[in-house]
């Protein structure tokens, strides 16, 4: 584990040759946060203290702040259970601005529901102004628009893709529009959101689309696509990125078990859960049909559903094994898309598509960020043996 910063004594011996404004905000920017986390922790930076303990430290993760000052390096401290992000900081966070872009704008057209009108009042944000919403929208879709629209480089051997559904306004309507974000995983092993996209429907047309837009940036060397079952997102796979489709397990056992009676479902729940105990594809496979035919005569609708979705959801054992935790399922979006729609909730109806956009993409790119902060996601074995360039590289270097 790191030690704490310097002292404030010495600080003061490093003399007019330091940038001293700087030193001090970064000074106290730390202690504050070294105070707060001994709050959490019930105790203080290596202090024994077992029965009044709540939580530890995990070392740090560095973070630039950019303060009137200058640009100050902090180290933000990890908690070995739950996370910890500094409160002072939180008020530069782009998803926080955007959220308020969109409830100003909602404000400025007129649709000044109580609920919106409340908001508006808890944001601190009376009597605002067009030019003034007109400025910070701008500054946002600027920022929006370029995470969006960078070029994808390298290989991205798995793809994650999924849908959640907002309302917004539209020709004097009230519609639900389809949000859909792609996730990836590159050859390093690092996890990135490569795109997103709002639309009317989740048609093929829009999915292929979607994935043709991706492949225009750069997208490349796509081996497995994971997302729920739907034939719009199977066939644009297919016909687009000529890959592999997995059907996500956890939706394949929810729509299993809405064919069984409530009292059954911890026991099918159990039956099938053992083909994807086995260790190898084909030893899955030959339970799988197992389990169908056991279930065939009490619950035919469930077999019948084995048997056309066997290899949809096994797809992910073709690949390795270190990876399987990781490709059976769209789980890696889950707490993504529940910070879409806690975001979302608060507007409730959206006054346009680019509003939708403002606000998913500033949540995107947030989290965009905080996964480049972190470890490698996935293990690199296996990943480069899925990678088309990987050779190629290897002889360079080896030349």
């Amino acid at each position: 584990m790191t030690a704490p910063m310097m002292t404030l004594a010495e600080l003061a011996e490093k003399g007019p040759d330091v940038d001293l404004l700087r030193q001090m905000v970064q000074f106290m920017a730390q202690r504050l946060m070294d105070i707060d986390v001994e709050g959490r922790c019930g105790a203080g930076y290596d202090e024994k203290a077992p029965g009044s303990r709540l939580n530890s430290r995990n070392g740090y993760r560095e973070r630039t702040w950019d303060t009137r000052a200058g640009s100050v390096e902090l180290k933000i401290p990890k908690l070995r259970r739950g996370s910890y992000f500094p409160e002072f900081l939180e008020p530069r966070r782009t998803a926080e601005k955007a959220l308020a872009a969109v409830i100003q704008e909602a404000y400025v057209q007129g649709i000044s529901t109580r609920s919106v009108d409340e908001l508006v009042k808890a944001l601190g944000m009376n009597g605002v102004s067009k030019s003034e919403v007109s400025r910070l929208c701008a500054e946002l879709d600027e920022r929006v628009h370029a995470f969006l629209e960078r070029p994808i480089e390298g290989d991205w051997p798995y793809l994650w893709i999924d849908a959640t559904y907002v309302k917004t306004r539209e020709a004097g309507r009230i519609v639900s529009v389809a949000v859909i974000v792609a996730v990836g995983v590159n050859t390093d092993g690092q996890r990135q959101v490569l795109g997103m996209k709002v639309g009317a429907s989740e048609a093929e047309p829009f999915w292929t689309e979607f994935l043709r837009s991706l492949m225009r940036r750069g997208l490349r060397g796509v081996r497995l696509v994971i997302s729920d079952s739907h034939e719009g997102i199977k066939a644009a796979t297919s016909k687009v990125l000529k890959a592999t489709w997995q059907r996500c397990r956890v939706h394949f056992m929810r729509n299993a078990l809405a064919y069984a009676p409530k009292a059954q479902r911890r026991m099918v729940s159990a039956a099938i859960a053992t083909v994807f105990a086995q260790e190898s594809a084909q030893e899955a496979h030959a339970q799988w049909r197992v389990v169908a035919d056991q279930l065939r005569e009490r619950f035919p609708r469930i077999a019948e559903l084995m048997d056309r979705a066997e290899h949809e959801v096994l797809a992910y054992m073709d690949f390795p094994r270190a990876h399987w935790l990781q490709i059976h399922s769209t789980n890696p979006l889950e707490r993504q898309n529940a910070e879409i729609k806690r975001r979302t909730n608060v507007v409730g109806i959206f006054p346009n598509e680019r509003a939708i956009t403002r606000l998913v993409g500033a949540i995107l790119l947030e989290q965009n960020d905080e996964w480049t902060l972190q470890r490698r996601y996935m293990q690199l074995e296996g990943l480069q043996a899925l990678s088309d360039t990987a050779p190629a590289r290897l002889s360079a270097v080896q030349r």
